[in-house]
């Protein structure tokens, strides 16, 4: 077996995942960010020119409590180690790893904290905070409306095209992470909020030339919205609405989810409409929904205290 450097090993596993799994540009700079990362620890420490092959579990774990002690969260290190062992299952794949050393590796327990959802009436506060009688709030409205109401992730947003609304249907195609679509169901207030913004939009030359290709949601330029954007401008409408300063663009994606688990949809209805791939990461909010269940019935009930 060749001895092969590390670093041109992960170049040909970015190449990989870029050109063969169709992995999005924010998966590959994790992935980049988190085997390079490697890759220095290696080099700049006792293990200088150790070369892929000869790497074995031991490695792996003194990376482990290095990172442990360099008090990297729990979640950090565990998609690190991921990354580790998908990098080295491709390596075995092409021949030059003999062993993913990364497999034995257990991920550290995390504490899992369930997520801040909001109430009906702070969700209903927040969605009529922008104006209505402008563009740009004419735009806030709608964007805020579809993401609570399809439960969107941010970055599933700025890629929504004009060719992927169905008004008359009430549907969205979505394109989730790694570039998997799926339908989204569109309530009748973000179809109306979307048809408010869309008759008074600002197109610049370059959307009007993409056609049914051009992206929904545009800045004040005519150009696409960029995921950092609708953070901000969901940061105004926050303070104005006077809500949790913790809450965030995914905040509207955890109260659809306990939202509609509240009023009995059934988990894999939800782990659909969320895209998600394992039902598992869609059970936290059966957590979420239970605990508003509690606060209910010590609010409700004569004798829960």
């Amino acid at each position: 077996m060749a001895k092969v450097p590390l670093s041109s090993a992960i170049t040909r596993f970015l190449r990989y995942m870029a050109t063969e799994r169709n992995a999005s540009d924010l998966t590959i700079k994790a992935y980049r960010e988190d085997l390079f990362g490697f890759a220095q620890w290696i080099e700049g420490g006792q293990f200088a020119g150790t070369t892929l092959d000869s790497l074995d579990p031991s490695h792996l774990r003194q990376f482990q409590a290095a990172l442990q002690q360099a008090d990297y969260a729990k979640s950090t290190i565990s998609r690190k180690l991921a990354s580790l062992r998908s990098f080295f299952k491709f390596a075995m794949r092409e021949g030059s790893a003999k062993t993913n050393p990364a497999k034995p590796l257990r991920n550290p327990r995390r504490n899992r904290k369930l997520p801040l959802v909001l109430s009906n009436e702070e969700i209903g506060r927040l969605l009529t905070t922008p104006p209505a009688h402008d563009p740009a709030g004419l735009r806030d409205r709608a964007i805020l409306e579809t993401m609570y109401s399809a439960g969107l992730r941010v970055s599933e947003l700025v890629a929504l095209r004009d060719g992927d609304i169905d008004f008359g249907q009430g549907i969205a195609r979505v394109r989730g992470k790694g570039r998997k679509e799926r339908i989204s169901p569109l309530g009748s207030y973000a179809i109306d909020a979307i048809r408010a913004y869309a008759a008074r939009r600002n197109r610049s030359a370059e959307s009007e030339r993409l056609g049914q290709a051009a992206p929904v949601f545009v800045n004040r330029f005519g150009n696409i919205l960029t995921t950092r954007s609708v953070g901000r401008m969901l940061d105004k409408y926050i303070a104005d609405a006077e809500l949790d300063t913790r809450t965030s663009p995914h905040t509207l994606r955890h109260s659809f989810a306990t939202h509609l688990l509240d009023r009995g949809a059934d988990i894999r209805s939800v782990q659909e409409l969320l895209g998600h791939k394992s039902l598992t990461t869609t059970q936290i909010y059966t957590h979420v929904s239970a605990a508003n269940l509690r606060t209910i019935y010590e609010q409700a009930h004569p004798r829960a205290q």
